[in-house]
């Protein structure tokens, strides 16, 4: 899924934040994102595994959490 289609699904669905995500992963801003595994970023599946391999085509790091630690 190219960047402008991410961002129309995200734009269509309200996910503003997600965007502000991914803008600030095309600036440099954002080096790394932790996340749990069972939840993700989204609850959308194929979309969630989009944005995340987008983030990552970014440099993002993405880190999965040990949930029994929080």
């Amino acid at each position: 899924m190219t960047r402008d289609e991410l961002t129309a699904v995200l734009e269509k669905k309200g996910m503003l934040e997600i965007i502000e995500l991914i803008e600030d992963a095309e600036k440099g801003h954002l080096e790394e994102l932790e996340l749990a595994p069972s939840l993700g970023l989204l609850r959308d599946d194929e979309l969630n595994k989009a944005v995340l391999a987008y983030l990552e085509e970014q440099g993002v790091t993405i880190i999965y959490v040990n949930e029994d630690d929080e």
